[in-house]
């Protein structure tokens, strides 16, 4: 199961820039006559699926199972902690401009909460709190402001996608507080690649249930994916009922 954070962003963007090329340079002959109508490029999109696959299995799957191996779960803990704390701070600011108070004003405490009392994030202080996360990126926002989705698109090393959220991938790096505040490339290389392991090592539980229940990874895969982003877009726009915030990590 490819992790779906955006880790390593200078190959990613660039490789999510040829794939949105090619997906619109070539939709008419990747098109077939019964595809899925949110994914016309199905025969592209399950070319880059299998790359990812394989990437995944000989790469990504052993570091993660080492790493979980190696380093004890409260270190391992801390370390999704941190870079989740970060993150609330972008979607803080993606609230905010979705006109939503209430989450900007929830994932703003809980960053400086969080920074402040919890040794920059490590510790998950306003979770205790009972402050609840609202995880949000410029894909969101667009989605908020009426862009649509456009077709499905699965971006290599970077997972299930859209157009829209590829167009939002940019504005998403520069919004990436742990990448924008780290000026030596060492430091930020590394920073990111811990980032991807901890991420898989977060996916390998759900990687094993996807193996046993799924005939069919790519579909099953698409179609979470997008009933998933969905139904953070309709929340967004406030097509749903109920008053909880959704923790859409």
């Amino acid at each position: 199961m490819t992790p779906m954070h955006r880790p390593l962003p200078g190959l990613a963007r660039g490789a999510a820039a040829v794939v949105l090329v090619g997906a619109l340079g070539l939709g008419g002959c990747a098109s077939v006559p019964q595809a899925h109508p949110a994914d016309p490029l199905e025969p592209l999109n399950r070319s880059v699926f299998r790359f990812n696959e394989a990437l995944d299995e000989a790469v990504l799957k052993p570091v993660a199972k080492g790493y979980v191996a190696a380093v004890p779960q409260p270190l391992r803990t801390g370390v999704s902690n941190f870079f989740a704390n970060w993150r609330d701070l972008w979607s803080a600011v993606n609230a905010a401009l979705q006109a939503r108070p209430q989450p900007a004003a929830e994932n703003a405490l809980r960053f400086a909460v969080n920074t402040v009392f919890g040794l920059a994030g490590v510790l998950d202080i306003a979770s205790e709190m009972g402050i609840a996360r609202t995880t949000l990126d410029f894909g969101h926002t667009l989605g908020r402001w009426g862009v649509p989705a456009g077709p499905y698109l699965v971006l290599p090393l970077l997972g299930p996608s859209s157009v829209r959220e590829t167009v939002a991938l940019p504005l998403d790096r520069r919004g990436d507080a742990v990448v924008q505040g780290l000026e030596e490339t060492a430091t930020r290389n590394a920073a990111q690649g811990l980032r991807l392991i901890d991420t898989r090592a977060g996916l390998l539980r759900a990687g094993e249930l996807l193996e046993q229940a799924a005939l069919d990874k790519y579909s099953f895969t698409r179609d979470a994916y997008l009933a998933r982003r969905q139904r953070q877009i309709d929340e967004a726009r406030g097509q749903l009922d109920g008053d909880e915030p959704v923790d859409t990590r």
